[in-house]
């Protein structure tokens, strides 16, 4: 069978690249062609366009580059046309995805969603386009399900892919030193983002904190998209150093870790790392951006990290805008350092997070979701 995948950033990209793991087991003749990064390429799915060509990030940063993104939904429909597929199954990124659901349903393709739009948070209308356009909705966040029964859908709850690739392994500390160059003092992450937008903003508030704790060395997440120039200017830094496409490796190996608003988060959590959560927009487009977003969401929602909308409460801190300055970092990250009970607290929380969102084997179930839509084709090839 013909498969068509769209994803328009890194966390889609592991998701749908685990995806396709699942889908050659059970289609050993797959044919898969798709948008997305490296690990869907080192998959074998035939790449259209790399993700670091789609990333923007913001209101205000997506209105300046309309015309881009525009020209990629037309090609992406052309695409989808010539190419032919029996399913076409789309990740997350629904600014993009919900109007290529749109055109493929009204060209008559089968269409799954997997990882769906947070509609729940902003944009609750969009659940009606997704009820007439997208064949099966599979959600990995336990109370999305519920969200949608409101609507009278019925959406898939698969649990989260997360759980298929963060296993209870214990690190090699010592190789792990040795084979990144990094001094044998304690390691706190520094995950500042897979955006440029992101990095520029978040880095230098996280690196003027490194140097109000001498005794520790920060390590830099760098993402696999991501160019060496964002990081090289905090390199200097006597107590910062840099992995590249290692976050998990680094998180296994961290105490602590200040990290950007994102899948991060949870990620950070299901290692079991006491975190901080960071955002903040730049400039005057991003301030805007920001002042939009919590306009549609703030009423809605009382947080913005994962972790602690799946508790529905706060776990994790969250320094946002204007919060987000370095002595608040500071004041915040010297908790997860010093104080053994609020370290315990966050890590005891983090074990219900994990109890929530299922076991292992999202990636195997949503897979045979797309086996269930393509079954009658097959029968009748």
């Amino acid at each position: 069978m013909r498969y068509y995948i769209v994803s328009g950033e890194a966390s889609g990209d592991l998701h749908a690249s685990n995806l396709v793991k699942q889908i050659k087991i059970n289609d050993h003749d797959a044919v898969i062609r798709g948008w997305g990064g490296d690990l869907m390429q080192k998959e074998g799915v035939q790449l259209v366009k790399h993700y670091r060509e789609l990333a923007f990030m913001g209101f205000a940063e997506v209105v300046m580059h309309l015309s881009t993104i525009f020209r990629n939904i037309e090609f992406c429909k052309q695409d989808i046309v010539t190419f032919k597929p029996d399913v076409l199954i789309l990740v997350d990124y629904p600014g993009f995805n919900l109007r290529i659901a749109k055109f493929a349903k009204e060209a008559g393709f089968k269409i799954v969603y997997y990882i769906s739009p947070h509609v729940w948070a902003w944009k609750a209308s969009r659940v009606h386009l997704i009820k007439k356009v997208v064949d099966r909705m599979m959600v990995i966040l336990p109370f999305e399900k519920a969200f949608y029964e409101k609507y009278d859908y019925n959406a898939d709850f698969v649990g989260h892919p997360l759980l298929d690739v963060i296993h209870d392994t214990k690190p090699d500390r010592e190789m792990f030193i040795k084979m990144n160059n990094l001094y044998d003092k304690p390691i706190v992450a520094l995950l500042p983002g897979s955006r440029r937008q992101e990095v520029l903003t978040m880095l230098p508030l996280m690196a003027k904190t490194a140097k109000n704790f001498p005794q520790y060395q920060f390590v830099i997440a760098a993402a696999p998209s991501a160019l060496g120039e964002w990081y090289i200017d905090y390199l200097t830094q006597s107590n910062i150093k840099i992995v590249y496409d290692k976050t998990y490796l680094l998180l296994q190996n961290s105490i602590a870790a200040l990290v950007t608003s994102g899948t991060a988060t949870l990620e950070a959590a299901l290692w079991g790392v006491p975190e901080v959560l960071c955002y903040k927009t730049q400039g005057v487009t991003g301030a805007i951006s920001y002042q939009i977003a919590k306009q549609l969401v703030g009423k809605r929602l009382k947080f913005i990290g994962l972790v602690n909308l799946i508790m529905e409460r706060e776990v994790t801190k969250e320094l946002i805008q204007n919060a987000l300055t370095v002595e608040n970092l500071t004041m915040e990250l010297k908790k997860l350092l010093d104080d053994p009970a609020c370290i315990a607290r966050m890590k005891e929380d983090y074990k219900h997070v994990r109890e929530k969102l299922g076991g292992p084997g999202a990636s195997a179930r949503a897979a045979q979701i797309v086996a269930e839509v393509i079954a009658p084709l097959q029968k009748t090839a």
